[in-house]
Order: C-alpha cells, then structure tokens, then sequence
C-alpha cells in the first residue's frame, strides 16, 4: 500500500514538475504566466489527437510539446512586445485553451465525447532494482518522462545558477533596465524562457494523457498548471524546492484517489479539492515570505 502510494505521488508529480519548472524559467526572467494551464491543457489535447490518429507515441509528445510552444509564443507576443497585463494575457489564454480544446474535441469525437484511447507509454524495466522494499516500487516503476522531468531539476540548477546564459536571464528579472544597458537583450531573453517553457509545459500535458490517463476528457489539466504556480513559490524558485513541493502535491492527489477509494460516506467533491485546498495553505503560510525575482509581473519598454 504504502509502495503504491510513493509510486502513484512521484507519477502525478511529474506533470506539475515539468510545468513548473518551466515557470521558473519565465519568473527569473521577469514574467509571470498565469497561461500555463492553458498550455498544458492544449499539450495534452493535442498529444493524444496526434498520437491517436497517426499510431505514433513520438509524434504526440512532439505534438504537445508544439501546443504548448504555440500558446506561449502568443504570450510572449502579448507581454513582451506589446505589454500586455501579464496576468490578464495569461488568463485569456486559459479560456481560449478550454474553449479551442473542447471545440476540437466535440468535431472530432462527437458531442458526447466519444473516448478515444490510445496505448500509454510503457515504464522502463530495472530488472530487481525494482523488488526493492517499498523503494524499489516507488522508484523503479515509471515511463522515461518521469525521469527526465527530475534529471532536468539539477540540470535547471546548473543553468541558471552556474551559467553566464542564466546570470544573463535573472539580470533581466531582476534590474531589466541595467541589463539592457550591459547589452544584454532582454526581450530576446524572455522570449526565450517563454519558449522553452511552453515545450516543457506542454510535456506535462503530454504526459496526461500518454503516459497517465491514455485518453482525453475535457478539461483534464485540472488546475495542475496552477498548482504549478504555487509550486514555484513554495519552492522559493529553487528547482529543489520544486522538485520537493511537486511531490508534495502529487502525493495530496494521490491521497484524494486513495481516499476515494476506501468508499467512505464523505462526499468524493471533499477529497477533490484536497489539493487546491492544500495550495491555499500552501500559498497563505509561505506566499508572503518567499523573495521572488524584483522585476516579476512588471512590462519592460525598451527606452
């Protein structure tokens, strides 16, 4: 029991991983991206149509990673170049997001939304590793998406932190007029965080519904890209963190399942909201300690 609990909270932590740390990426660079529900939400449609209908796992997790870079590249379009109110911009997003999907998926599949499934993406074998007690279960047990996402925490560490390409980055969320005035591109470089952030956003969607769900239901983000906002802050923008506090949300939703599946009189809704429940606390007990970059959320016009 407790091997499949550890199991399933590292499995739902890795698409809030994935998105969040690519909102890291963005808020070093000055940007906040209330979108990425929107994006993760469209990665997630658009992988497992393409994926459906082509035969192919490969072209679907590309197909997402593409849906999110689309939805991204408008945002950056909206609050970069034209200044757009970052929250507002990111906000419409998500709503065009909800409303694209739901419009192809009804053409697609039908009013009722017929289910369309496709065969998930198989874990990878580590021979005994995997009859480890408790650990060997919990660790050894997942597709090649779950790795990557924590492989690419220590990976984000060294960019941002032991980089010049990630000095450059936080110069331009922390004091964006003095780094224009070093020569540094600050447009280009929230482009650029923008862009890959929506690849790994749309990674996460992917892995909902090829490596997870293996089918589409409307809205199946769920806030997950939310909860990868509060991660972020939770975290203290430190990819350990995230890393910590992603777990820390996978295993409240995989608490929720568990939960439910006892068959207890409480009403199911109460164990649904558990984890947006627990990012309210989350964000009331450690939202107003934590230092974010000083230029996050502010437009930049180049003088």
């Amino acid at each position: 029991m407790l091997e499949a609990f550890l199991s399933s909270s590292i499995g739902m932590a890795t698409p809030i991983l994935l998105a969040a740390l690519g909102e890291l990426l963005v808020e070093e660079s000055g940007i906040i991206n209330v979108g990425i529900e929107g994006a993760m939400l469209c990665g997630a449609f658009f992988a497992l149509a393409v994926a459906y209908f082509s035969g192919s796992t490969m072209l679907g997790l590309g197909a997402g990673m593409s849906a999110g870079l689309a939805i991204n590249a408008i945002l950056a379009l909206l609050v970069i170049n034209l200044a757009v109110n970052q929250v507002v911009a990111g906000t419409a997003l998500d709503i065009f997001a909800v409303g694209v999907t739901g419009v192809f998926y009804r053409k697609l599949f039908g009013i009722t939304g017929k289910a369309f499934i496709v065969k998930l993406i198989p874990k990878l074998q580590f021979g005994r590793l995997a009859d480890i007690p408790i650990l060997g279960g919990a660790l050894f047990t997942h597709n090649i998406l779950v790795y990557l996402a924590f492989a690419l925490v220590p990976s984000t560490g060294y960019l941002l932190w032991r980089t010049r390409y990630g000095l450059s980055l936080r110069a331009a969320g922390e004091r964006p007029e003095a780094a224009d005035s070093l020569g540094l591109d600050v447009y280009r470089l929230r482009w650029q965080a923008l862009l890959v952030a929506g690849l790994l956003t749309g990674l996460g969607g992917a892995y909902l519904t090829l490596a997870y769900a293996g089918t589409f239901v409307e809205n199946i983000s769920a806030g997950r890209g939310y909860v990868a906002l509060a991660v972020v802050i939770l975290g203290r923008w430190k990819p350990w963190g995230l890393a910590a506090a992603s777990i820390l949300f996978g295993a409240a939703m995989a608490l929720q399942f568990g939960l439910q599946a006892l068959g207890t009189t409480i009403p199911y809704q109460i164990f649904l909201a558990l984890p947006y429940a627990l990012t309210l606390v989350v964000l009331a007990a450690v939202g107003g300690q934590a230092a974010s970059p000083s230029a996050l959320g502010e437009p930049y016009r180049r003088l």
